[in-house]
């Protein structure tokens, strides 16, 4: 069988082995008892939700997680159908008929959707399998305390009506990224208060949880019986503070590539993409990537995104512009046609995502999810 050849322009190269091999060192860091949900929201943050689910529950992960129930939806369609799939961004109007007939577990942080997820489970006559969500300090989504009562209470009575059944309890953690921030205590102590009160109420959850990546890394204390690594599925670090992938037992699993489309000689004094940001010093060569910001690559990077060409790493040369962006080779003239890498895991000398992070002035998170859908993903090995 003859192998499709790499896209030539540009491509995301996604490695499931080392997908695979986070999701056990993240087995690894948590009790036996403890289940890992692997987040597989916003395309599975830029990485390709399907391949990247089937990845993950193979590697030993035993839930799955969405932020929207279209994406839950998605996976059950594409035939994930035996394990347990989250979704908790939902807003009034969204189908719940649909996450009940697809036994998805549903979110629910106040009345209103308690009420909608209730029409639904009647009009299918089926039982939805219901989140009650605590806000415990992060001012998000969720459940303030002094409305907590009222949302246990009228999800006890609808679920002694046989219309749904209380599967989880859980919150969402505001600074677990920083080592020994008060907040992260605080939640936790509200966080079991409010499990206390649901629990002596007759709430009989499935799980509990509230650690996200950081913590599922770093504070075992709030593992609880579900962890929910996002980003740390992915081979990246969290924050800087609690160290690098690498110190962390990860690897990064996206690398972007692209192909130089084009390498040309001008002398000294010529301006360089739109506003002329960028003027060479004396005589050089230019070389053209084709990606920019419409792939995702950050226009807040201009003049400070690095590339590996060949052995050297380059700096984007002015803006980045929709489309493409240059590189000043220094007088080098590779053929076109050669590979520029923006980031990858780093393995030989090649930048990280991280490195375009700081170039850009925002997080590593932001960097892989952004790539868009006209960068091809491709499954090496796969």
């Amino acid at each position: 069988m003859t192998e499709t050849p790499p896209p030539r322009r540009a491509r995301a190269e996604i490695d499931l082995g080392a997908l695979r091999a986070n999701v056990r060192t993240l087995r690894a860091r948590v009790a036996p008892h403890v289940r890992i949900m692997a987040v597989v929201k916003a395309d599975a943050y830029g990485h390709g939700a399907l391949r990247c689910a089937r990845a993950a529950l193979e590697a030993g992960a035993d839930w799955l997680g969405t932020a929207t129930p279209h994406e839950a939806l998605a996976l059950r369609a594409a035939g994930i159908t035996d394990v347990p799939v989250m979704c908790w961004l939902w807003t009034p109007g969204d189908p719940w008929d649909e996450g009940i007939e697809a036994g998805l577990d549903m979110s629910v942080s106040g009345m209103w959707a308690l009420q909608e997820v209730v029409a639904a489970a009647r009009a299918t006559g089926k039982s939805a399998r219901v989140q009650l969500k605590a806000d415990t300090g992060l001012g998000r989504n969720g459940c303030q305390p002094a409305d907590w009562p009222e949302l246990v209470g009228e999800a006890l009575k609808a679920e002694a009506e046989g219309l749904l059944k209380i599967t989880g309890l859980w919150s969402h953690l505001a600074c677990a990224d920083e080592p020994h921030h008060p907040s992260t205590a605080a939640q936790l102590d509200v966080f079991r208060s409010m499990l206390d009160y649901a629990e002596k109420a007759g709430v009989e959850p499935e799980v509990r949880h509230i650690a996200n990546s950081p913590a599922t890394l770093t504070l075992p204390e709030a593992h609880f019986d579900l962890v929910r690594p996002g980003i740390a599925v992915y081979g990246i670090s969290p924050s800087p503070e609690l160290g690098t992938s690498a110190e962390l037992g990860l690897r990064p699993v996206m690398s972007l590539k692209a192909s130089v489309a084009l390498v040309k000689q001008v002398p000294a004094g010529h301006g360089v993409s739109y506003g002329h940001h960028y003027v060479t010093d004396g005589e050089t060569t230019l070389g053209l990537v084709p990606l920019g910001y419409a792939d995702g690559v950050p226009r807040h990077a201009s003049g400070r995104g690095p590339v590996l060409v060949g052995d050297t790493v380059r700096t984007v040369a002015g803006r980045v512009a929709m489309d493409q962006f240059v590189l000043d080779l220094g007088g080098e003239t590779p053929e076109p046609g050669t590979e520029a890498v923006l980031f990858g895991p780093g393995d030989r000398g090649e930048p990280t995502a991280e490195d375009w992070a700081v170039a850009a002035g925002t997080i590593a998170y932001e960097i892989v999810t952004r790539i868009g859908a006209r960068v091809p993903r491709v499954y090496p090995g796969e």
